[in-house]
Order: structure tokens, then sequence, then C-alpha cells
């Protein structure tokens, strides 16, 4: 079932859930605003949503290569420093590093991604062989929804956790945020591949990873 933004708007501005969120709760219960505000408090999102606005400056910055070809680190925050020191923290964020390695995202969240990133893949998406003949809003309607999937695979809280594939990373610091009771964001990451812009013989470095993780 399709939702409609004005419906995931008025869902979010009742319950304060993110745009993924409200958007995946209407989705389940069939557009019902109810019983999709009933969802999200079930899951926990909207008291994870609550503790967004507090202040995370502890946390960690974690780290990951994999045999010297990949290499990650991404600082992760909390409210404080002894829930830094836990083991469930620190999985958390080496959980992060590994997804960090095998999934490769260019951002952390959709604010990142430069106006001109989505017009210039709106304008191939816009040339392509199976919408000549389109009519225009038909086109816009099509090319959105394209780039807007593209656009998904590249940001880090929407791609699917390698580790559980039935949740978003972003579903995924919700979790621990309703569990831990502290607000948690990931806030910078970078991602280093041996001789990247180089020219060399092609590799998945990303089954690679993968295949490390289940050993």
């Amino acid at each position: 079932m399709s939702v409609s933004a004005a419906q995931v708007k008025e869902l979010r501005d009742k319950t304060g859930a993110g745009f993924m969120d409200a958007k995946k709760a209407l989705v389940e219960v069939g557009g019902d605003m109810d019983k999709a505000a009933e969802f999200l408090r079930q899951k926990g999102i909207t008291s994870a949503e609550k503790k967004m606005g507090r202040i995370a400056a502890e946390g960690l910055v974690g780290s990951y290569i994999h045999n010297g070809k990949i290499g990650v680190m991404v600082e992760v925050n909390c409210e404080t420093d002894f829930v830094a020191k836990t083991e469930e923290f620190k999985q958390l964020v080496k959980d992060i590093c590994l997804h960090i390695a095998s999934s490769a995202p260019q951002f952390v969240s959709r604010d990142e991604i430069p106006a001109s990133t989505i017009e210039e893949e709106k304008r191939i998406e816009s040339g392509k062989a199976d919408l000549a003949g389109k009519p225009a809003e038909i086109v816009e309607k099509i090319v959105t929804g394209r780039v807007d999937k593209l656009m998904a695979t590249k940001v880090l809280l929407e791609q699917a956790f390698v580790k559980d594939p039935g949740k978003t990373i972003e579903e995924l610091i919700k979790e621990k945020i309703a569990k831990i009771g502290e607000k948690i964001t990931i806030r910078r990451f970078v991602r280093y591949v041996l001789g990247e812009g180089l020219e060399k013989r092609s590799e998945n470095f990303a089954d690679e990873v993968m295949n490390q993780m289940k050993s």
C-alpha cells in the first residue's frame, strides 16, 4: 500500500517519529492513523524520538580494518560516559563499523545529500529510454520514486542492517535508545578503500567483509 506525504506528515506531527518510521507504520496498518501511532509506541519509536532533543556529546570513535584493504572510522554519540563504556554500546559501535565496511554508505542521513547530487540523478533518470513518450507528470513521478530509492541505498540510516536485514540502521539505533534510555546518534564516518581511484583489478570487498562476519 502507498501512503501520501500528507499522511506521513500528520503522523510525524502527532507522534514525533521520523519520516521513514512514520511511513513504514502507516503501510503496516493500511493507513489507519491511530493504529499507526499505536504501532510506533509498541516499537518504542516514539519514546526514542522524545530523547532525540537531548544533548549527546559523549560516546566512542570506533574503527575497523578489513585485511588491510578497507578502513572505517565512525563517531557514535550518547549522553553519558557511563553508557559509552558499556559492552552493549561498544558492540553497537562495532556493528556500525562492520556495516559501513560492507555496505559503503556515502552519507549518514538525507540531510547531508547535496541538492546538486539529487538533481543530477533526476536528470539521468529523466533521460532513460523507457520513459520516452510518457506524459511529463508520469515521468516526474517515476523519476522521483527511482531517485528516492537510489538515495536510500547511499544513506547509512536507511540501509538494511547487514547482520539483520529486517531492520534499518535507523531502526537499530532507535531500538538501542529505547533499551538504554539515552539519545544515541551517528555523527560522522569515513571509509577508506585501498587504492581507491587508482586503476586496479576488481575485487568485491563487501563480500569479503560479510564472509568474515559469518566465520
